[in-house]
């Protein structure tokens, strides 16, 4: 009998230690989906990748901004975050013509270039002024202006895209490339053009031969240019390489030795660029920049070349909010009038 009631006992106690952790259970109970997974509260937005977009808002040409920025906006469902980098005076003109048009929607920040940076590295020259600009030179400055990405876009504001941006973004950089660029022999469709208005497409039209330092750069004349007005950037090797000091090095031989001038192939910042980045660099698809459509007010492309790219670009001096110019048509279906007044088309009848 003394047996049989321990054996009871035992059973009993294990009765209620089964009781109790039934009851346990239930009041602890975590819900079968999240058991060994990592719940994930962000938006699906939020966790796409952030492409970041780079263009300048100059005074006298913000329209050209504005039509780039729209363009770029309505031809992706990419999570695009534009820096919109300007002076101190330009900042309040662009940020309230954003915020009162349909742009008002888009992902922005804006940023303010300081034109102290480049005291004493820009040489004076007449003949086009315009190229002196500070925001010309923005884009020596990206890891400056630019601190939490590893890979940026820089689009010169005389631009619009056709394509999808996210294409553009996805261009692969060779390693130990810091930028990608689109070479100025890339595409035999241009090369007419180029031609007719007398372009120069190589070193030589960007660089003065009959200095020594040019010539000890050991770089062939016929070397084949690039246009850095559409840029891909790697932070990482722009700032392991210390592209921006390779820059500004150059700026201050140039102030002191004149090696380039604006009387050159294309302007101040182009020069610089193609000896610091000779023979390392990766190339854009050349349909994503189609360019020198600036060039020349009696020069065109085809319409269907033109509906073909993904990017074109207004280098030179006759711009599509000014007169003469042309394929104006293609750029101005994505310009968004300015809310102020303050800019205005120039058109044969206004």
């Amino acid at each position: 009998m003394a047996l049989l009631k321990k054996i009871n006992q035992i059973l009993l106690l294990l009765l209620v230690l089964t009781v109790c952790a039934i009851l346990y259970n239930r009041v602890h109970q975590v819900p079968s989906a999240l058991k060994n997974e990592t719940v994930d509260l962000e938006s699906p937005e939020e966790m796409e990748e952030e492409i970041p977009v780079v263009i300048c808002a100059a005074a006298g040409r913000m329209g050209a901004a504005i039509a780039a920025i729209s363009s770029i906006y309505s031809n992706t469902e990419a999570n695009v975050l534009f820096y919109i980098v300007g002076l101190k005076t330009t900042i309040p003109h662009i940020r309230k013509w954003i915020e009162n048009s349909k742009l008002k929607e888009i992902k922005f920040k804006v940023v303010e270039f300081n034109p102290m940076v480049l005291k004493g590295k820009i040489r004076q020259d007449a003949s086009r002024p315009e190229l002196l600009q500070p925001l010309n030179f923005v884009r020596f400055y990206l890891p400056l202006l630019i601190q939490k990405h590893e890979k940026v876009i820089y689009l010169d504001d005389d631009i619009i895209v056709q394509g999808d941006i996210q294409e553009l973004y996805d261009t692969k950089l060779a390693p130990g490339h810091a930028a990608a660029f689109s070479d100025d022999c890339d595409l035999p469709s241009t090369h007419e053009m180029v031609r007719s208005v007398g372009m120069q497409n190589t070193y030589m039209g960007f660089l003065d031969y009959r200095k020594q330092a040019i010539r000890d750069l050991g770089i062939s004349p016929s070397t084949c240019s690039f246009n850095p007005g559409v840029i891909v950037a790697n932070m990482t090797e722009w700032k392991h390489q210390r592209i921006t000091k390779q820059l500004e090095k150059w700026m201050q031989r140039n102030v002191e030795e004149n090696l380039y001038s604006s009387t050159l192939g294309g302007g101040v910042a182009t020069s610089p660029m193609l000896i610091v980045f000779h023979g390392k660099y990766s190339t854009i698809n050349p349909m994503w920049h189609i360019r020198h459509l600036g060039w020349s007010p009696d020069t065109h492309y085809s319409e269907h070349f033109l509906q073909e790219a993904k990017l074109l670009h207004w280098n030179g001096r006759y711009k599509p909010w000014d007169y003469p110019s042309v394929h104006t048509d293609l750029w101005e279906h994505w310009f968004i009038p300015d809310p102020s007044g303050k800019f205005k088309l120039t058109r044969p009848d206004s």
